[in-house]
């Protein structure tokens, strides 16, 4: 149970004289504190704390935890799932001051950096050294909350997701204590994966304040090409063959018809209004440009269209971020429209079938929606955008993303590919892992035995 006002106000007497002005009971710091992107209720926390090192953060969590207050990691505000409400109140201990590149080791190709660093700053760093850092969800979000939600991106298909990037976590546990995981060797067979179990814990079991990652060279080579269809199905069916005949593609993404004529009006481009395949392609010269025309070939078997090359660096970064933006240029055609953003994921092989159903749903159905994915490793998502004063349309988006879902699992998928569980979908969690959620619930009583980090996400305890 959290504390009361008086030890409420107490801890923030306390943390004030730590923190002096890096501590804020400002009523709209809090508000921005306890939202994400999504239409999921916010909630604010009690007061806001801005650490500048781990120490700090074990400092802030051990009083925390004398006074059994409630605490929530926050980076850059961008989960989808309501991961940063204040549900029970407590204190959010936002992230970004930390965002110093602490050691770069590029004969080992990896990098140890704060939790508060934006995937767009380590780039940046990084540029003179001829790697990079290659996890890219569409926002511009923190590593630390990159590895807290597992996130990925365009480049999964070909570089993975954080989990497959993170090679060691500095954490702070419920109690305060300070844990290292992992290493800068690239494998190991000592103890537990503790690394692992962090990585898309979502901030419930400790908060990561540094981690090290690994890096990629950049290629000699970077081609993309753009292609329309005439139906989603065709779309599908190309990128699966394009996956199952091994071509090594770097990205694959679908947008909708609906999507395409959002992205148009929003970015100012020209691509047909149809449902459209983004590739890119990373090697040498000769490799990139014999995989560019692999794909051309397979895709005008499935009466792929108007095949548009994009090998100039601006005309790629044009066409990326047209396609990073995509949420954005959906909910741009309805002013005032908030967003509900589906996530599913399912084997490569039934992808085409629970896209085509999942259009046919929307198509049926009176709201506003497209679809865009991540199809070269079975990941979709549909963006409702509805009026947050329109119950009727919001109640029919949640109906149409739990079809969806249970397409999903029925199909041996996953409820979530990227986005994370939160508490919007704790109900979708223990549907698709049923007894194992008693498991889950262990290891968060084990860590966390006063249920202080992150309370009411993940698993109910």
């Amino acid at each position: 149970m959290k504390a009361d006002e008086h030890s409420t106000n107490e801890l923030i007497a306390e943390l004030r004289t730590l923190l002096g002005e890096r501590l804020t009971t400002s009523r709209a710091a809090c508000e921005q504190h306890g939202r994400g992107e999504s239409l999921h209720p916010p909630r604010a926390p009690d007061a806001v704390v801005f650490p500048e090192s781990t120490a700090e953060v074990s400092e802030i969590v051990s009083r925390c935890a004398r006074y059994r207050m409630p605490v929530i990691a926050f980076g850059a505000g961008t989960s989808l799932e309501g991961h940063v409400a204040a549900l029970r109140g407590g204190i959010c201990v936002d992230l970004t001051g930390m965002d110093q590149v602490l050691e770069a080791h590029a004969e080992d190709m990896d990098v140890t950096v704060q939790a508060g660093v934006l995937r767009t700053q380590l780039n940046s760093y990084l540029r003179d050294t001829g790697l990079f850092f290659s996890v890219d969800p569409g926002a511009d979000a923190t590593l630390g909350g990159m590895a807290a939600t597992n996130a990925s991106g365009t480049n999964t298909v070909r570089y993975g997701t954080m989990r497959d990037n993170v090679l060691a976590l500095t954490a702070v546990l419920a109690d305060g204590r300070i844990i290292h995981t992992g290493g800068r060797a690239r494998k190991s067979a000592a103890g537990y994966d503790l690394t692992s179990l962090l990585v898309g814990s979502e901030g419930t079991l400790g908060i990561i304040t540094e981690l090290t990652v690994r890096l990629h060279g950049h290629t000699e080579a970077v081609t993309a090409a753009v292609c329309a269809f005439p139906d989603i199905a065709a779309a599908v069916q190309a990128s699966i063959q394009v996956i199952q005949m091994g071509v090594p593609v770097a990205r694959i993404e679908l947008l909708d018809e609906v999507q395409m004529r959002a992205v148009n009006r929003y970015a100012g481009l020209d691509y047909r209004e149809a449902p459209t395949l983004f590739f890119e392609f990373h090697g040498s010269n000769a490799s990139a440009h014999e995989d560019a025309a692999n794909v051309g070939a397979i895709v005008h078997d499935f009466a792929g269209e108007d095949f548009r090359w994009a090998s100039d660096e601006s005309e790629r970064r044009q066409l990326w971020q047209a396609r990073h933006n995509a949420y954005y240029a959906a909910l741009a055609q309805f002013p005032g429209a908030k967003g509900i953003i589906s996530d599913a994921c399912v084997p490569i092989s039934r992808l085409a079938e629970c896209i085509t159903e999942t259009k046919a749903d929307l198509d049926a159905a009176a709201v506003h929606a497209c679809i865009l994915g991540h199809v070269g490793d079975g990941n979709f998502h549909v963006i409702f955008c509805v009026d947050p004063a329109d119950t009727a349309a919001i109640k029919t988006a949640e109906e149409l993303n739990e079809r969806l879902v249970a397409r999903a699992l029925a199909m041996g998928g996953t409820c979530t590919g990227e986005h994370g569980i939160g508490y919007g979908k704790m109900d979708f969690l223990a549907r698709e892992h049923t007894d194992a959620i008693e498991v889950m619930r262990t290891l968060k009583r084990a860590l966390d035995p006063h249920n202080l980090l992150n309370p009411g996400k993940m698993v109910a305890v």
